[in-house]
């Protein structure tokens, strides 16, 4: 089921921001006037003060005096002061001495107060300040100065404009911004539901919004008493193109992979991506129940087409498994525990099919979770050991190196051959741990043989996943300097369906562990798709003749034409040859007549311990 998108914020909240904002910028600009109004007064009154000081000093004299005429040129002064009103100067029996009116007649003049100290008085329309006339230590009189408002109202009005076209432009500001916040937080949030339910390579829903869907549909299944199907996917080894072509070409694949997927459900159904290259989907209508073979395989053929990407042809192959409500489980957990075998066991049966849960994978699976969970535990506690078995040149038979083979020695089962696990460790991945332990352990070996002065070139098999791993090579490096491996004594076996997977990478890679002078061999050659003109091109040093074709020579006709043309082919190529599985001198003595170089198999020993093989080591040579 989709997540649900966030609204926009509805208008009227919108509008409620906005109003108080505004409110909040009204009472600063009340505030900020008001507070400029009292500057204004305030300025506006010392400056009176400060006129009044003046004029005191400069009339204290004239009155004292009597020089009237002096008084008013003095007082005249103050036209150039278009605040001031009036101004009157009076003796100490309160008597007009002198005066100035601005524009006509002195206005009524005020009650004359004699006062000691200076005051003053204001009020909306006028100020008026009372100012003793000091001579010398003695009053003489009083001089009363009136001012009007008008020019602090001219100042005032200003401010109040400024003031007001800020608090606008910032209201206008502050809507913008706060309409820009709100969309922001709309996007984040939408994105946040979008990351919490859909998948950012493929853009299906995620495994969060399968669960919430799958638990939804299953609770109406046992309401309704209907049945349900639980399909997953996993695309057959898309981890070899993760690790071939690197995880930017495995995202693009996988998102022309979704849309595949999303044309082959019809949009009828919900395609869900619930792992790396795994996707899983339900069914709840009962026509679809009825035919999910149908459902499934339609899903195959879609993906059966090639996908171009990157002027390339790509093959995707798709192993689906499926489980039903209620006859394979009752819970979520189970049906995908269920699905799950049974998509491994599609991919058992050949990959890119479909199978239904049964009861006998349920046991597989199992036993294939329980022994990863060991392997893990065997990597912790050394359980892993290396076996040995020796390889010798023809025709004298002369010991020359060794294949180094992992064991496990299990606690409940004994002891462990290869094919019992390292399948599912290269399903799982652990193989890359267990391949580099491997590889850390026959390097100590080879070294320690070659102090008691042994030389013996140690062959190690890589697996398809660890040749796979873009660093292979520092990895490789790595353990040879950690254990001072004598690299020319270090031979990687790879077999041939590894190294075709993707030919191009395969000779970079090659060439790279080549310059470190290590040797290459091809292992189980034969078994295969090679190309000559590839094979040319890989800096390979040995072929390995797969068992299967030695098992029967020289009885087998068409085993004993192989095996000759391979020889035959490999020297051409400059190439040493190595048969496997040699159990008899008949086998022994055909090779030694088409000229193959050297020998591995039980007539010879089977893989023993580190200290048998140093035995043999230590002997260097064996007879048949």
């Amino acid at each position: 089921m989709l997540p649900q998108h966030h609204h926009s914020v509805p208008p009227r909240l919108r509008m409620a921001h906005i109003i108080a904002v505004g409110l909040a910028l009204l009472v600063a600009t009340v505030t900020l006037i008001s507070m400029e109004y009292a500057s204004l007064r305030h300025n506006m009154t010392n400056t009176m003060q400060v006129q009044m000081h003046i004029m005191a000093s400069n009339l204290a004299r004239s009155l004292l005096h009597g020089e009237r005429v002096e008084a008013n040129e003095v007082l005249a002064s103050l036209a150039d002061a278009p605040e001031i009103d009036a101004a009157v100067l009076y003796d100490m029996h309160k008597n007009q001495f002198a005066e100035y009116a601005r524009r006509g007649s002195l206005p009524h003049a005020p009650k004359v107060r004699i006062k000691t100290q200076a005051q003053h008085q204001t009020d909306l329309h006028k100020s008026e300040i009372w100012q003793p006339i000091i001579y010398g230590d003695m009053q003489v009189g009083m001089l009363y100065m009136r001012s009007n408002m008008k020019g602090l109202y001219r100042q005032l009005l200003w401010y109040i404009g400024t003031t007001v076209t800020v608090m606008l432009v910032t209201l206008f500001a502050a809507a913008l911004l706060l309409s820009r916040l709100q969309r922001a937080m709309l996007k984040a949030e939408e994105r946040a539901g979008f990351l919490a339910n859909y998948d950012t390579v493929t853009d299906l829903p995620n495994r969060h919004a399968f669960n919430g869907r799958f638990n939804s549909l299953l609770e109406n299944a046992r309401q309704r008493n209907t049945v349900l199907a639980l399909l997953v996917f996993d695309l057959d080894d898309f981890k070899v193109i993760n690790d071939t072509l690197g995880h930017d070409v495995g995202d693009k694949l996988l998102h022309l992979v979704a849309q595949r997927l999303i044309s082959a459900a019809g949009g009828k159904d919900t395609v869900y991506r619930v792992g790396g290259d795994e996707f899983a989907m339900i069914l709840d209508q009962p026509v679809d129940v009825e035919n999910v073979d149908a459902v499934a395989n339609r899903f195959i053929r879609t993906l059966a087409q090639p996908i171009i990407l990157n002027d390339r042809n790509f093959y995707i192959g798709v192993s689906i498994g499926a489980s039903l409500y209620p006859y394979d489980g009752e819970d979520a957990a189970h049906l995908l525990r269920d699905a799950d075998a049974a998509m491994y066991y599609a991919k058992s049966r050949g990959k890119n099919n479909f199978q239904m849960f049964s009861a006998e994978m349920h046991h597989k699976s199992s036993t294939r979770l329980v022994l990863e969970t060991e392997m893990r535990v065997a990597l912790e506690e050394r359980q892993f050991e290396l076996y040995y078995q020796p390889q010798y040149s023809l025709p004298d038979q002369t010991l020359v190196g060794v294949e180094a083979l992992i064991r496990w020695h299990h606690p409940q089962r004994g002891m462990l051959h290869p094919s019992s696990f390292i399948p599912v460790a290269e399903e799982t991945g652990l193989i890359v741990r267990i391949g580099e332990w491997a590889l850390e352990e026959a390097c100590k070996q080879a070294m320690e043989w070659k102090s008691l002065g042994a030389t013996l070139r140690m062959s190690v098999n890589l697996s398809g996943r660890q040749f796979r791993q873009e660093s292979l090579v520092n990895t490789v490096t790595k353990i040879i300097e950690q254990t001072g491996m004598d690299s020319s004594l270090l031979e990687l076996e790879i077999t041939e369906t590894v190294l075709m997977e993707d030919a191009e990478t395969t000779i970079t890679r090659l060439a790279d562990l080549k310059s470190m002078g290590v040797h290459l061999a091809i292992d189980d050659f034969g078994t295969g798709y090679s190309s000559m003109a590839y094979l040319k091109r890989f800096p390979v040093s040995r072929l390995k003749i797969d068992r299967s074709f030695i098992r029967d020579i020289p009885r087998d006709a068409d085993d004993v034409a192989i095996t000759t043309a391979t020889i035959q082919m490999a020297h051409s190529l400059k190439l040493e040859v190595v048969a496997e599985g040699v159990e008899t001198k008949a086998q022994l003595q055909f090779l030694l007549e088409q000229g193959s170089d050297m020998v591995q198999g039980y007539l010879f020993s089977h893989p023993v311990d580190a200290q048998h093989m140093t035995d043999m080591v230590l002997t260097g040579k064996c007879k048949v």
